[in-house]
């Protein structure tokens, strides 16, 4: 008998080639602890070094603002696409997201200044170890208690209560979800409804301190990426729109102010059809000994019934494992995919295996997901354009 080559049974992807976040240099996490420390802020450490300190910081977060997708439209964002080289203080570099990279993850991570693994949002929606649930972490489905699910304070706490001016501009939808408390409270929050008028009160908000801290964001720009996708005409009108609020807040920006463009994650668009969406709903192999599916479609989180971890682990490696890097709980917290720290009270929220994808699919659930499961556009993996988001610079 003949043995045939090797490369007709081609290896899973390995765990560690999954391109980790720069958690600690170069995060989302890093970013407020930097200029807080640059504000005097005690307990806060400049984390990225290449930013250089300012009296008055404005972080103006995009909600789905990738980096690679400035690159890929000029024509649509002018003002942002000539800011490329400041990104990162100058070096023309981007900031990583964080895993997975996901607006819920991603809020509590630039919030708190905390990697996932300590902050304990590491995902769209996870297991509650307390309930066995699984818990929607951006619409807080169930309920449970925000303290207890995140007890750490956020930077703006910290900063407010060192005399510095802190403020949040957004939706007033926004002012009292427990997202809101558990990742972006402290100071004061001043809810407005169109773009014009948050980047308006950002910048009298900046000017109202001598040392002021001020987050401002944008979500528009994601929601039509994720119903139209990113290649779409209205995607590209919502492109245009950001470009000019950008614009129209580094025009009013107060004496010694930097301003901070970044977003949470990226998003790439995926095809409609059985080979790039792979249904767990109707695959019998992938949803043997699953108790609970969690995550979302491009970053999943799987929890298995007692004593069948090994067996889910080594079937989703089987048929997903060219496509997705499929790793064990224990596996993705030593290589880092949640930070270089788990905190007790996370470490049961991760799934018992964790799936993120390498290639443009998406593992839907056509039955239990039917909403998240329509979308043209996806984020949530590790992959640039995904994980790659601005920080681009304005200086008065």
């Amino acid at each position: 008998m003949t043995q045939q080559a090797s490369w007709d049974f081609p290896e899973p992807l390995a765990v560690a080639s999954a391109p980790v976040p720069a958690y600690g240099s170069g995060s989302l996490a890093d970013l407020l602890p930097t200029l807080a420390a640059g504000l005097g802020v005690p307990g806060t450490t400049a984390a990225i070094p290449e930013l250089t300190p300012a009296d008055r910081n404005c972080v103006f977060l995009i909600d789905g603002l990738g980096w690679e997708q400035i690159k890929a439209h000029p024509d649509e964002a002018p003002y942002l696409h000539a800011l490329l080289g400041s990104s990162r203080g100058g070096t023309g570099r981007p900031l990583t997201a964080g895993y997975p990279a996901t607006t819920a993850t991603s809020l509590a991570s630039v919030g708190t200044g905390l990697p996932p693994g300590a902050h304990g949002l590491p995902g769209y929606t996870v297991r509650n170890p307390a309930t066995g649930e699984l818990m929607n972490q951006l619409r807080w489905q169930p309920w449970t208690a925000p303290g207890v699910w995140q007890p750490y304070p956020t930077v703006f706490q910290l900063a407010h209560k060192a005399g510095v001016h802190a403020a949040q501009v957004s939706s007033p939808a926004f002012q009292n979800t427990p997202l809101t408390k558990v990742a972006l409270s402290g100071g004061t929050f001043h809810g407005r409804l169109t773009g014009e008028e948050r980047m308006d009160c950002a910048a009298q908000q900046l000017a109202a301190g001598d040392r002021s801290l001020v987050y401002t964001y944008y979500a528009e720009l994601d929601g039509a990426g994720h119903r139209y996708g990113v290649a779409s005409d209205t995607w590209r009108g919502q492109l245009m729109y950001v470009d000019r609020l950008v614009q129209r807040l580094a025009e009013q920006l107060p004496p010694r102010s930097a301003l901070y463009v970044t977003a949470d994650h990226g998003m790439i668009d995926v095809p409609f059809d059985e080979e790039h969406r792979i249904d767990f709903d109707a695959d019998w192999e992938l949803s043997a000994g699953v108790a609970l599916l969690g995550g979302e479609g491009r970053a999943r989180h799987v929890y298995a019934v007692p004593g069948a971890a090994g067996d889910v682990l080594t079937c989703w490696r089987e048929v997903l494992g060219e496509q997705f890097w499929v790793a064990s709980r224990e596996e993705a917290i030593d290589a880092g995919w949640f930070g270089p720290r788990i905190d007790e009270r996370v470490h049961a929220r991760l799934g018992d295996v964790i799936a993120a994808a390498r290639d443009d699919v998406l593992l839907i659930a056509s039955e239990r997901e039917p909403k998240e499961s329509s979308m043209v556009g996806n984020h949530g993996s590790m992959t640039p354009a995904e994980q790659l988001v601005p920080l681009l610079e304005v200086r008065s």
